[in-house]
């Protein structure tokens, strides 16, 4: 027998257990397509972090007040107010004699407040910043300009608007934001009138960076926001874009010296400030999605080998169901390794159908998933990595092959007389 006539008797063989042979096959598809969604997803999860730090801007420190471990959560996370970063910090961090790698230095504070033209308000975020933010973020102007170092220096009451504050003020009223004046007011001024501030320019979308929406915030001059709306002196957070990832350490030393000497701090144990590498917290994000990413993959594995376990079993049962009818083969001509080929390529062909269903699948449920974070706002890439699906169909054939050797071999042994008289 050749090994066409093996192919179509096997193909036979299993149209004529339909339902036997679909639900041998289920656990494959599953442990497939669950390959393909988890590599898919740990891929798209990648692509959201990575894409929300190119839209803050790469290379980037964040100096923030407060000592913390460097492997924690910064000092402000318990609710802890530290004043130890204020406006002249910023301004020596600049100076490219002490710190020669900074490209771009902003000062900041942030908070939460409401916007009010004529007749209607929304409740945004506000944060206070300089002319260095354009330096250090990547962002375009939609329209206008933005914070100048004059208008900062000078305390000049105007405001750049991000697209959806822009839109919920002026959407629909045909009236150009451009040098309108709005009021802003913090959460802790809610009974106030409201500060009037010119607007001078808004912000192109931006979507979300590290979770936050970018596009729904305004934008004000350093001094009014501490002065005017939070009533502080002090700084939130000092970022610092550097030349290139090679001199990230090199710049730390820098700012920490810098910081050091403005602050009479003697001894690390006194410094009174961290440094976060938003680089290095990149990584760890990546390092835990990768490990999700290969912790799932063992589950679906393990719906691989019970699928596998499956086909053994069924296998088994099928040889016993047909032992005369491999009795009467054998006693045809049929010799062990035709008999042999015959189960193989049986298994072989349930593990490798149901190897590409579940790829199939796997493919529609990662796309609509990739669809579904895309309209939850997220800028989720959907991703189907050829080496996923190649590794998820050898991996099923292989598990096919395994599992059903051992019938294989147990039918080809079979003594055709013995088999013949079976019942």
């Amino acid at each position: 027998m050749n090994f066409f006539s093996t192919i179509k008797m096997t193909v036979r063989s299993l149209l004529s257990r339909k339902g036997r042979s679909a639900l041998t096959m289920l656990g494959i598809v599953i442990g497939v397509a669950g390959v393909i969604i988890i590599i898919s997803l740990g891929a798209g999860a990648q692509s959201l972090v990575l894409g929300q730090v190119n839209k803050l801007g790469s290379n980037l420190l964040s100096v923030q007040p407060g000592k913390s471990d460097p492997k924690g959560p910064p000092a402000q996370v318990y609710g802890v107010v530290v004043t130890s970063l204020v406006e002249p910090d910023a301004d020596a961090l600049r100076s490219t004699s002490q710190v020669p790698h900074a490209v771009g230095v902003n000062a900041m504070v942030r908070g939460v407040g409401t916007v009010v033209w004529q007749n209607k308000n929304a409740d945004t975020n506000f944060v206070g910043t300089d002319f260095g933010y354009a330096q250090v973020v990547n962002f375009t102007m939609s329209s206008g300009s933005f914070i100048d170092e004059t208008a900062n220096k000078g305390g000049s009451k105007v405001v750049v608007l991000g697209s959806k504050v822009a839109d919920a003020l002026f959407s629909g009223t045909g009236v150009d934001p451009i040098g309108q004046v709005i009021k802003v007011r913090s959460s802790a001024q809610q009974d106030a009138g409201g500060i009037p501030l010119r607007i001078v320019g808004v912000v192109e979308k931006r979507g979300s960076a590290f979770f936050q929406d970018q596009d729904d915030q305004i934008f004000i001059p350093l001094s009014i926001a501490q002065g005017e709306l939070l009533g502080i002196h002090y700084l939130q957070a000092i970022n610092i874009k550097v030349d290139s990832a090679e001199n990230i350490d090199q710049t730390i030393s820098d700012v920490t010296i810098v910081l050091k000497e403005r602050h009479h701090i003697m001894t690390d144990d006194d410094i009174d400030f961290t440094i976060r590498n938003v680089a290095a917290a990149v990584d760890i994000l990546k390092t835990i999605t990768n490990a999700l990413s290969l912790f799932l993959t063992s589950m679906a594995a393990i719906a691989l080998a019970v699928g596998g376990i499956g086909i053994l079993n069924i296998m088994l049962a099928t040889v016993a169901e047909r032992t005369r009818e491999i009795g009467l083969r054998k006693a045809v001509g049929a010799t062990n390794s035709m008999v042999m080929r015959q189960f193989l390529l049986e298994a072989g062909t349930l593990t490798l159908i149901g190897g590409v269903i579940g790829i199939i699948f796997g493919i529609i449920i990662s796309y609509l998933m990739a669809l579904l974070m895309k309209y939850l706002g997220f800028d989720w890439d959907f991703v189907i990595s050829i080496t996923s699906v190649v590794l998820a169909v050898g991996v099923s054939v292989l598990t096919g092959v395994i599992f059903g050797l051992y019938p294989s071999l147990k039918a080809s042994r079979l003594n055709p007389i013995d088999a013949l008289r079976y019942e």
